[in-house]
């Protein structure tokens, strides 16, 4: 397993992301995990999401815990789950053709890719984002053998495109079963691995610059110097000033 990346790295992707959207956050941790010149915006949702699970667990380890509400109870059940659960099959490929016949269309698409979500991720309403997100990725479309506007397929056939994009990058659509412990009701609920984990690190980015203000405040070190300590060491430290 690579190294995690330093307490100065992950503050910087922190900074440089807090006001941004989703999926812009999504290309700052991607290029955080794979800092060889790579462009995180022609992976796969799927492809994407592996990165992003095992950037996780070199930062906060192999498990995963959460909270989940029961949605025939309203129960709230805490969730702890291995990192290795959560690894489906990536798409080696997001720009590779698809082809799919649904209701007399015959239609050609590829998968969507974190470009894709970047561009729709500003625009209001999901209907509009799926819909712009079906252009994008859909690139050819007739109806018994005449041209047809990929924006105006048929709910069935856009539902059954989407099904099958899930089947060919199932790390992309990663979802939990889950059964309540209240009243035994089971269903499953959908993971958002760039929102999950960017909710970690901004937890832990609060911590650390309280951690930092302490110690700077106590021993008048930089923050430069501060961040450079061990973790253990850092915490010895603030267990001295916090007697």
């Amino acid at each position: 397993m690579d190294c995690a990346p330093t307490a100065s790295q992950l503050l910087d992707v922190w900074e440089h992301g807090r006001f941004r959207t989703p999926a812009e956050r999504a290309r700052l941790l991607v290029a955080l995990a794979a800092p060889a010149p790579t462009d995180p915006g022609g992976l796969s949702i799927g492809r994407r999401d592996q990165t992003l699970l095992e950037l996780r667990e070199r930062i906060f380890g192999p498990r995963l815990a959460g909270l989940a509400q029961c949605p025939a109870c309203a129960c709230e059940i805490e969730l702890d789950l291995p990192v290795d659960r959560l690894r489906a099959g990536a798409a080696s490929s997001a720009v590779e053709p698809y082809s799919l016949r649904s209701d007399g269309y015959e239609v050609r698409f590829r998968l969507p890719t974190v470009d894709d979500l970047a561009a729709v991720g500003a625009m209001d309403g999901a209907p509009a984002r799926r819909s712009s997100l079906l252009r994008q990725c859909v690139t050819e479309a007739r109806l018994n053998g005449a041209p047809a506007p990929a924006d105006s397929l048929p709910d069935a056939v856009t539902l059954a495109i989407s099904e099958r994009m899930a089947e060919l990058d199932p790390q992309g659509d990663i979802r939990l079963d889950l059964q309540c412990p209240e009243c035994a009701h089971r269903w499953q609920a959908p993971l958002d691995v760039v929102s999950y984990l960017w909710s970690e690190i901004h937890a832990w980015a609060q911590r650390m610059l309280r951690d930092v203000h302490d110690l700077a405040c106590a021993y008048g070190w930089s923050e430069a110097d501060i961040l450079a300590m061990g973790a253990t060491r850092r915490d010895a430290y603030l267990e001295l000033i916090r007697q």
